[in-house]
């Protein structure tokens, strides 16, 4: 007798709250996976979500995250404005519907916590967009580090130097302001590899950073340019720099070197394009490519960048709803985003305080004496 064919899963119904660019890598993302119906869409701007309805064939566009709620989602997928992500998580924990939400997860700790704390007691999935953990090259060095090739993490080196034209803040009215967007380079483009530094190098114990306005304080009130240096639970150390004063843009760079002596970076170059592992120093051979070849053009807009990401996005999104069919936690949780927007506020905080900013006790390390002059 040929047993029966497992029935398919139930259709998940989803709403996108947000109309803006990235809700475009969500509806493409959606839109690739089975058993998914995107239901409904919401904007403030009604036009707009008619607008993004009519060109999605998405049935229902509203003016309100309760209108969309009512459209009896399984999902809400948040691509609303940084620092309104809270309310419409709360308002999604409320009615039990599952939340992902785009980065940051917030632009405050405490509402962050919130967030979390919600979906908790609604007993409802929270997961946040990190997409490029999903990159090959990613996974590889992470795996490395899991199967001791690496070892555990001892130092780490994250640039983040990329070009925005002054046009990038002054078409929104919200962009580069503290209230609305929450911070500058730190909250908005650095945040993705904070998370995959955090993500490689384990728990943090201390960050020691400053900002500066170097090249847009025209037009933001917020930082075009930071630096840190970050100590690890472990003991681990890493050095972060991130800016968008950089002409011609010199992508991304992020380097871990483990307790092996072993050592792999990946770069992103051009934005945009799929990290690549571009050093991989282990068992006495270095294999190495150039991390900004002759040709490409550095400089890329943010259409362009939002466009190349809309794989990952894919495979994020395509984690998260197996999440919710298995019931088990997604690839990121909202707990592991926090970390990433608790780093980045804490550089906010040295940088006005002039101190260090402590989250856990410091490991002990051997210090070595210093020289004394002859």
């Amino acid at each position: 007798m040929t047993p029966s064919a497992s029935p398919a899963p139930r259709t998940l119904r989803v709403g996108i709250a947000g109309c803006g660019a990235i809700s475009r890598n969500h509806l493409a993302a959606f839109r690739a996976l089975d058993n998914v119906q995107i239901t409904g869409v919401c904007d403030v701007d009604l036009d707009r979500a008619q607008a993004t309805a009519a060109a999605w064939g998405v049935p229902a566009a509203v003016a309100t995250v309760g209108e969309l709620l009512d459209l009896d989602l399984d999902l809400v997928s948040v691509c609303t404005p940084h620092p309104t992500h809270e309310d419409v998580v709360l308002q999604a924990a409320a009615a039990g519907v599952h939340v992902l939400c785009e980065k940051p997860i917030a632009i405050e700790l405490a509402s962050a916590e919130r967030m979390v704390a919600a979906c908790d007691a609604a007993e409802v999935r929270l997961g946040v967009l990190f997409q490029r953990r999903f990159w090959p090259a990613a996974q590889r060095i992470r795996a490395a580090i899991d199967d001791g090739t690496l070892g555990r993490p001892i130092m780490g080196q994250c640039s983040v130097m990329l070009h925005r034209d002054p046009e990038y803040y002054s078409r929104d009215a919200w962009r580069g302001t503290w209230a609305n967007d929450g911070g500058g380079v730190l909250m908005t483009q650095a945040i993705h590899y904070i998370d995959l530094l955090q993500w490689f190098m384990g728990d943090v114990a201390e960050v020691y950073g400053r900002i500066n306005t170097y090249k847009h304080g025209h037009h933001i009130e917020v930082e075009d340019s930071a630096a840190a240096v970050i100590t690890f639970t472990s003991g681990a150390m890493a050095t972060l720099e991130a800016s968008t004063a950089v002409s011609p843009s010199l992508g991304v760079q992020l380097r871990v070197t483990g307790e092996t002596g072993a050592s792999a970076s990946l770069t992103e170059f051009p934005e945009g394009s799929d990290g690549r592992v571009d050093l991989w120093a282990v068992a006495e051979t270095i294999s190495a490519e150039p991390a900004h070849p002759e040709g490409v053009h550095p400089n890329v807009d943010l259409a362009t960048i939002n466009g190349q990401l809309i794989p990952h996005h894919t495979t994020q999104v395509r984690d998260f709803v197996q999440a919710l069919r298995d019931r088990t936690d997604p690839a990121i949780t909202g707990h592991d985003a926090t970390k990433a927007l608790r780093i980045l506020l804490a550089v906010y905080e040295s940088s006005r305080s002039g101190q260090p900013v402590r989250f856990a006790a410091l490991p002990s390390t051997k210090q070595t004496p210093a020289p004394v002059a002859g």
